[in-house]
C-alpha cells in the first residue's frame, strides 16, 4: 500500500480531561484497512489531537504507506504541522517534534483540515473509546 488516507480525531471529557483518539485509515478507493478507538489518559484537547495524529502516522507506516494524506478537524494542529502557525505551547512542542520525526518515514505527508461534521467517522471512533 503506497498511498493511504487517515482521518483522525480526539475527544476529551473536560479540558484537560480524560481523552481518547479515533483513527480511520483507508485506501484511495475507500477500503478501510485500519481503525483505532483508544482511551489515552488525561490531557488537553490539543495534546489529544496530536496523539491521534502520531498514532495515525505510526499505523500508516506499519501498513507500508509511502504517502499519506492526514485529515483532521483540529485547525490548530493542521496549521502548526503545515508551518502556518508556530508551536507556542510547551506541552505541544515534544508532540510536534515526534510528528516531524515520524513524517520522515514517508515520501510525502499532506495535512488537510476539515470541519468536524466532515470527520464524523473518526469522531465516532474517539467517542466509542469512552464506552468501552
Amino acid at each position: 500500500m503506497t498511498y493511504l488516507i487517515a482521518n483522525t480525531d480526539a475527544a476529551c471529557r473536560g479540558n484537560p480531561g480524560e481523552s481518547a483518539i479515533g483513527i480511520l485509515i483507508r485506501t484511495s478507493t475507500g477500503q478501510v484497512v485500519k481503525t483505532v478507538s483508544r482511551a489515552i489518559g488525561r490531557m488537553t484537547n490539543n495534546q489529544a489531537e496530536y496523539h491521534a495524529i502520531i498514532s495515525a502516522l505510526e499505523e500508516a507506516s506499519k501498513l507500508g504507506a509511502e504517502e499519506l494524506t492526514l485529515i483532521a478537524d483540529s485547525e490548530l494542529a493542521v496549521k502548526q504541522l503545515t508551518g502556518r502557525y508556530r508551536v507556542k505551547n510547551p506541552g505541544l512542542e515534544p508532540l510536534y517534534a515526534k510528528v516531524k520525526i515520524l513524517e520522515s518515514k514517508f515520501k510525502k505527508v499532506t495535512y488537510r483540515h476539515v470541519p468536524r461534521e466532515r470527520n464524523s467517522d473518526a469522531d465516532g471512533l474517539a467517542n466509542k473509546a469512552f464506552k468501552s
